[in-house]
């Protein structure tokens, strides 16, 4: 018997759960380091429609640590290179790609009650915000990613905005949250001080992967229950 692509996940969560995963939805806001990585798992675990947002080009800069990047796709959409990917891992899948310098409306307006998760791996401390809020309007799940740039330790905490520490990046968040009304919101970070600050921050290879993985964990953990 020919052995589909998709059958050792089936081993582990059974069938249900993998029809579950063909049939949701996910928009993954930010294709960068931990963004990519989100994608990929997603992919490969069988999420059947994914909606891609960035407006970056991939850089030599991001070699570093960007699973779609090489010297082969420096200078090519994020975007469209994720997407090409995805469909060499999954032909069935279902992918929309969003550039919001190309849409005339703001860009977490892409959210709606069709989603069954939202993913939020932006670095815009604004753009964070108004994802969040918006899928909390429409009611559906969110996960927002907090600082994994200066850091050289995996040990990252998938918790409430409300119970982080140390991080800078979720400080100001949970500020703003709470200027909104805005609570419950699941985050995943980091407790380890910055090894250096600045304004660009420094990156490894492994860091914002393990990150990305970890959050695709929870999407898929939280779709199958």
């Amino acid at each position: 018997m020919e052995e589909n692509w998709k059958d050792r996940t089936e081993k582990l969560i059974g069938k249900t759960a993998l029809e579950k995963l063909e049939k949701s939805k996910v928009i993954i806001y930010g294709i960068g380091g931990v963004g990519s990585y989100v994608v990929e798992a997603l992919a490969r675990a069988g999420v059947g429609n994914l909606s891609l947002v960035d407006i970056d080009k991939i850089s030599i800069s991001n070699i570093n640590r960007q699973i779609h990047s090489t010297v082969k796709t420096v200078g090519k959409s994020k975007i469209e290179v994720m997407k090409k990917r995805v469909l060499e891992i999954n032909p069935k899948a279902n992918i929309e790609i969003f550039n919001p310098k190309e849409l005339d409306f703001e860009e977490q307006e892409l959210i709606d009650k069709t989603y069954s998760y939202v993913v939020d791996a932006v670095d815009n401390i604004k753009t964070k915000l108004a994802i969040i809020e918006k899928a909390k309007k429409e009611g559906v799940p969110v996960i927002s990613a907090m600082g994994a740039g200066n850091k050289l330790s995996c040990n990252f905490i998938v918790s409430d905005i409300e119970k982080t520490e140390v991080c800078p990046l979720a400080k100001v968040i949970r500020k703003e949250l709470r200027k909104k009304n805005i609570e419950n919101v699941k985050v995943i970070y980091s407790k380890e001080e910055p090894i250096i600050k600045e304004r660009i921050p420094a990156s490894i290879s492994y860091v914002p992967g393990v990150m990305g993985l970890m959050i695709a964990g929870e999407v898929i953990k939280d779709i199958i229950k």
